[in-house]
Parts: C-alpha cells; structure tokens; sequence
C-alpha cells in the first residue's frame, strides 16, 4: 500500500482527504484511551496487589485463631488470616464487610496430575454472639422458603453493591439445600450465585456453640467447586470451638438465640452477596485489558485498510477498464 503522505499528492480529492483524516484522528483517539484505560487499570490492580500483601497470614500447618471462641488448622495451599486481615480481604474481593469477622482464608488448589492448573477460591468466618441456636426445627426445614427469603434478602444487598459500583447478584438455586447434622450440630447448604462477569458457588456452614454460631462460607467458581470441597470439608473437621464453648456445653441460664434453623439459614443473605470477585483474577487484569483494547485499535486498523483497499481497488479497476487513448 502506498505511504500516507502520497494520498496528499495532486489530485487527491478533498472528500478522500478529509475522510481519511477523519479516520486517523478515530485511531489516535483509541491510542489515548486504551493509554489512559490502561494505566488506570494498572494502578487499580498494583493498589489491590499491595493492600493484599499487607495482610498478615498464616501459613498452611499453622493453628489459626477464630476471635475467642475457636480454631483451626490452615489447610496445605491454603494461607489464613485473623480479624483484621479478613475485613481487608472482603474489600479486596468487592464484598461488604460484616464487622464479625473474624477469619480468611485464601486457597490455591492445583488439579490432579498438573500442578500448573490451580484454581483459586476463598473462605470466610464470622463470628454471631447471637446466643445459643435451638435445633428443634431440624425436621421441618423449607428449603423452597428460605431460598424465597433469601432472594428477598439479596435484593435489599444489590442496592448497596449499586451504590458501591460493584455488580447485581442473582440466587439461581440451591447446589445443596439446608442439611443439618445432628451429630455434629452443623447446618449445611449451597447455592449458586450469578453475576453479569461470572457465576460462583456459596458453600455455606454453620457451626452451632453455646454462645452463638461460627459462620463459615465458601466461594470459588463452579469449575472449582467440586476441587474445593474435599479441602474445606477438611477445614470444617479442623475447626472447633474452645473448652467452655461448645455446643454441649450449653447451661441453663445461658444466652438462647431469638431464631431458629431456619432464619439462620434465611439470614444467610450477606453470605449469598459474595462472589469469586476480582481477586481470584488479579494477576490476568491487566493482560485482559490489553488484549481487549489492542484487539479493539487492530479492528478499527482493519476496517480503515478495508476501506483504502475499497477505495484504491475500484480506481485501480476503473482505470484498468477504460480503454486507452488511440486503441
């Protein structure tokens, strides 16, 4: 193709100029704005890499503090931070912090045979000093009304996700609905969360105690799901509570919760707000970007030399068919 600077020779028709103009200032346009998107992507993504790095986490075989009432042990792949650290955490992955905190954990867990294959999920823990949980609805779970309850409860979370710019949750159903384990005391159930960029998994726990209920949630992807689950049931087992308050250790006298099974489950609904957010995805923000805007100026490159092509391809044909001068 000819050198931009012969369109200007003699003879070049005004309207081609002014066309061609037209189009040079389109791709000098989207040269300012993928610049401008870009460096600002960047500088989002290096503030959320160094608030991340400044949480203080446990590492996996260390014993991890849940507040005054319990503990665990941080899973292999898996790195944990006390109360603090966890209400950091839940910014960083766009999700409202709930002030009862009082754990995160951060998994990367690599699929079998191909350790370069990780998937990252997390876990939070909250602490509910509600007061003791009576199980005698264990028999009469509605799993179709607190899933309608639960919806409820999202659509008042999407006003405040609206006001903080973040994306509107959808509850698309239960994975698992309610189950209790009398033997364990634990009330289990999952969920599916859809959002306009992704769709996560909810894995929701609840640990009852003598004095109230350690909220346990796992979110991941639904590919990850299934990879997930057999580390957390694990975390689950290495969860307990400190002598004095367990579950069995309940006196009369104590503190007894104003709800049930149920509501514990249908006030679940800030756990169903949170999503896999940006974080699982931090390290491809940028890399994302650049091919999305480099793939946005080549398109705009592609149809300009269409249109020279057009241009100069009819001339050329046109020229081409006229017969010359004394045939």
């Amino acid at each position: 193709m000819r050198e931009i600077s012969s369109l200007y020779a003699a003879g070049t028709p005004a309207k081609f100029r002014s066309t061609l103009l037209t189009f040079l200032a389109i791709i000098a346009a989207l040269c300012v704005i993928a610049g401008i998107a870009s460096s600002q992507e960047a500088s989002d993504t290096a503030g959320k890499r160094k608030l991340f790095e400044s949480i203080e986490w446990k590492q996996a075989g260390d014993t991890g503090r849940l507040g005054d009432v319990g503990r665990l042990t941080v899973p292999e792949g898996c790195r944990f931070t006390e109360s603090k650290g966890a209400r950091t955490f839940m910014i960083l992955t766009e999700n409202t912090p709930s002030g009862d905190e009082v754990g995160a954990l951060y998994c990367g867990t690599a699929a079998e045979g191909n350790p370069e294959d990780v998937a990252h999920w997390f876990v939070t823990y909250e602490w509910d000093a509600s007061g003791y949980v009576k199980d005698d609805e264990k028999g009469s779970l509605d799993s179709a009304k607190m899933l309608a309850s639960l919806r409820e409860g999202q659509a008042e979370a999407n006003k405040e996700r609206r006001r903080r710019g973040w994306d509107q949750l959808t509850l698309d159903g239960w994975i698992r609905p309610p189950y209790y384990d009398e033997k364990t005391n634990n009330l289990t159930w999952a969920m599916r969360v859809v959002a306009p960029s992704d769709t996560s998994v909810n894995h929701s726990v609840r640990l009852l105690g003598r004095r109230g209920v350690l909220k346990v949630d796992l979110v991941s992807a639904p590919s990850t799901f299934e990879r997930a689950v057999p580390v957390f049931d694990g975390l689950i087992a290495s969860t307990t509570f400190i002598p004095g308050q367990k579950y069995s250790e309940w006196r009369s006298g104590d503190k007894v919760a104003e709800y049930g099974l149920t509501a514990l489950v249908a006030g679940g609904a800030g756990a169903a707000a949170m999503k896999l957010g940006l974080f699982g995805k931090l390290w491809k923000v940028i890399a994302t970007f650049f091919v999305a805007a480099w793939k946005a100026i080549a398109v705009a490159f592609a149809a300009i030399g269409a249109k020279l092509k057009s241009w100069f391809g009819k001339k050329d044909k046109n020229s081409a068919s006229t017969p010359a001068a004394g045939s």
